[in-house]
């Protein structure tokens, strides 16, 4: 185990990943311009945690399990936790988190949780793989949280700077109720006009929002005629966007899982989004950030 930053590099890209959360650190293209936020600690010190093995909050930061209670913070724990470097080398890592008496105490299952990175070409993959090791059926969730550079460091200052879904998402998205961290009951209109969203620090003022409906499986951020960042995530079905308004940064966040609804008691069985792992089996989610030409 390393306590200091993991680096990767190749001739377009190079990144950082901290052992604590196998978490993305720092991106930078073949000039050294940061893709992702500045890690202001006046707004958000967080860079790209992963979200295991629940995603959002938990009513009362608690979830029952048969007669079983547990208390669990926003997102997990994953993310608090160092990981052990099982594998380097210049364009690729692979770190492991593994279920231990701690984890036991708030997720009573036996799992192992992978991350891997890799670069190619102007590409970062990031492929995580949920493994139950225990004997009984497992319930989870898992999501993304990367925080990108807003604005990117090329062009204008922000003006300008877009979502551009792979497919129009007018569905009604979802909101946090407030002061809660809990999803409201009551969807409101999609801000996207087809596939365009054009963020403003005000739409982030009632917390994220959230498309649980979502038809793409990938998007780019930036500005027109300049380079953007190409976001794929094949395995997520949900996607929420995210800032402390006024912050240097849009968290886009792929999730397979959300947090509790507003007034849900239910068993963790019942808690929207949660999959199911048998004794044996695994599941991946991959990531692929890429640094494109202008569109």
């Amino acid at each position: 185990m390393t306590d200091l930053l993991v680096e990767l590099a190749n001739d377009r890209l190079a990144v950082s990943i901290n052992p604590l959360g196998a978490e993305l650190w720092s991106m930078r293209d073949a000039d050294g311009r940061e893709l992702m936020t500045d890690a202001d600690p006046r707004w958000w010190t967080g860079r790209a945690p992963l979200l295991f093995p629940f995603v959002g909050r938990l009513a009362n930061d608690q979830y029952r399990l048969g007669e079983a209670v547990y208390t669990l913070p926003q997102h997990g724990f994953a993310r608090r936790r160092k990981f052990s470097l099982i594998e380097l080398a210049r364009s690729s890592a692979l770190f492991r988190l593994e279920a231990d008496a701690e984890t036991r105490a708030q997720y009573p299952f036996d799992f192992a949780l992978d991350v891997a990175f890799d670069l190619t070409a102007s590409t970062l993959a990031v492929r995580v793989t949920v493994r139950n090791d225990g004997d009984a059926v497992m319930p989870f969730s898992f999501g993304f949280h990367p925080a990108f550079a807003w604005p990117l460091p090329y062009g204008d200052a922000g003006v300008g700077h877009r979502i551009l879904f792979d497919e129009p998402e007018d569905a009604p998205i979802r909101r946090v109720a407030a002061g809660s961290g809990l999803i409201a009951a009551a969807g409101e209109t999609s801000p996207a006009l087809g596939r365009i969203l054009v963020p403003t620090a005000e739409d982030f003022e009632r917390d994220a929002m959230i498309w649980d409906r979502l038809a793409s499986r990938g998007l780019l951020w930036g500005a027109p005629d300049a380079p953007n960042l190409r976001i794929d995530f094949p395995d997520t079905p949900w996607l929420a966007l995210w800032q402390k308004p006024g912050a240097h940064y849009l968290c886009i966040e792929p999730w397979a899982g959300i947090a509790d609804p507003l007034g849900f008691t239910g068993d963790v069985w019942a808690k929207p989004g949660i999959m199911r792992l048998l004794p044996g089996e695994a599941r991946r989610f991959r990531l692929a950030i890429s640094l494109v030409a202008s569109s």
